[in-house]
């Protein structure tokens, strides 16, 4: 349904700096692939609400002025020694494609993360030399009825989702017309995650690094499903009140800082799993997830710091009924202590961690790609919740008008979620949620119930 109708080359608009950028080792613990998502704009039906036209010139030179200043998107990584990577600032260039599609915007529905919007990504040859692959790569595609879905695949071992969504954000103002300001300008040097001159022994017992539990008695791989859960604000507010009750059991106890809307949602999502998937009492199950660590570090990294700033963390391991028997407030406890670990100290011994392993290539697999075996060997007890609350990806305005969605591109890693905000941007959240077909009936049924 969709057709190819071009391919450029996009290059920085102006000369950029060359040569290696160095990458960190949070850069190197990411997949050594590329992140799919989409942006959805509506059909542009009102010639007199400010709305600009389509320009496909304007896309094309609005992402090399935004290459200038993002010059290491326009570059290609390569093999370094130890299974490591480096940037080489080449300026090859991304890759823009532009797409027309005979189908209405209805046809795909809500756009879930599903095989139904697979074309609208664009592809990176994978059989090819990791020297020859796109670090960014985008395709626009326009449908019969006017609406315009803007795809895009990033190299995640150069970019985190802060980045990403700073990078469209300022591609974005260009394309309207609108200069960046200085203080809107990517930070690149990327050495103040260096790890500790000389290389120091970890400090801390790094369980994030260690392999998960797994189910138990079974082992046969079943079909997933994927899945747009939405959450009103009230909803979000309720789970919010629900995670901060105080249980009988725990009216001596000094009352915590008020639990946040992740927490309370993601607590609420592992007990729902732990229930649907409706194994042993004593299953074992824990969460990963993935934090910010900009502003945990002391100092925080500057403002507009362009590349990987995060950092996997797990909770304890928990057992499906000391879960279920226990308030929620037991659940968001637990994902609070994981998140709390990631003090400056912590990371900075997680940074020498990851440099004393001989090839970053093992903890690649055991940290992410492993990460995504967590999620995905059969009969998964696990999570990944990531948060995407605070990314500014609805900001995204290259002229036609905010998305009215934008988020993943793909979604294949049983048990992962994404919990991002509303592009109605009345507090409400949707949930991207990846699980086992046979479970998802249920889960969906307690989602909203349990919520009561």
């Amino acid at each position: 349904m969709i057709t190819i109708k071009s391919s450029s080359i996009i290059v920085p608009s102006e000369p950029t700096p060359n040569g290696i950028l160095w990458l960190s080792e949070s850069d190197q613990m990411m997949q050594c692939n590329h992140e799919p998502l989409i942006f959805i704009y509506k059909p542009n039906n009102n010639k007199d609400d400010g709305i600009l036209p389509f320009s496909s010139e304007t896309m094309k030179s609005s992402l090399s002025r935004a290459l200038l200043h993002y010059y290491p998107l326009a570059g290609r990584l390569r093999q370094a020694q130890g299974d490591r990577f480096e940037l080489d600032c080449n300026a090859k260039g991304a890759i823009l494609l532009e797409a027309y599609s005979e189908a209405e915007m209805d046809d795909f529905g809500d756009f879930a993360p599903t095989e139904k919007i697979y074309d609208l990504v664009p592809k990176v040859d994978y059989s090819t030399p990791i020297e020859e692959w796109p670090l960014l790569l985008v395709q626009v595609t326009r449908f019969r009825c006017g609406g315009i879905c803007v795809g895009i695949a990033i190299s995640h071992t150069v970019v985190d989702g802060t980045s990403v969504a700073t990078f469209i954000s300022s591609w974005a103002k260009l394309a309207r017309g609108v200069n960046l300001r200085p203080e809107e300008i990517p930070f690149e040097d990327r050495t103040l995650l260096r790890s500790s001159q000389p290389l120091m022994p970890p400090r801390f017992d790094h369980m994030e690094f260690s392999k998960p539990p797994l189910l138990i008695g079974q082992s046969k791989r079943k079909k997933t499903s994927v899945v747009l859960l939405k959450v009103t604000r009230e909803q979000v507010e309720g789970l919010r009140k629900k995670a901060n009750e105080i249980s009988n059991d725990e009216t001596n106890m000094v009352k915590p800082i008020p639990y946040t809307q992740y927490e309370a949602i993601a607590s609420h999502i592992w007990r729902c799993a732990c229930k649907a998937r409706a194994g042993d009492d004593r299953q074992p199950t824990r969460v990963r997830i993935v934090v910010d660590i900009r502003n945990r570090l002391k100092p925080p990294l500057p403002r507009g710091y362009f590349g990987n700033a995060i950092f996997p963390t797990v909770t304890s391991t928990r057992l499906y009924g000391e879960l279920l028997s226990k308030p929620l407030s037991y659940a968001a406890g637990v994902i609070r202590e994981a998140t709390d670990r990631m003090t400056n100290e912590y990371i900075r011994s997680a940074l020498d961690f990851v440099t004393s392993q001989e090839k970053a290539s093992s903890l690649r697999i055991n940290v992410v790609v492993q990460g995504n075996a967590e999620a995905s060997f059969p009969g998964n007890p696990n999570l990944v919740i990531a948060s995407w609350i605070k990314l500014p990806f609805h900001v995204a305005n290259f002229g036609w008008g905010k998305p009215l969605y934008g988020g993943p591109g793909m979604l294949t890693v049983e048990g992962k979620s994404f919990i991002m905000s509303s592009a109605a941007n009345d507090g409400s959240l949707i949930i991207a949620l990846c699980l086992q077909t046979q479970c998802m009936d249920s889960f969906k049924k307690f989602f909203y119930k349990d919520m009561i």
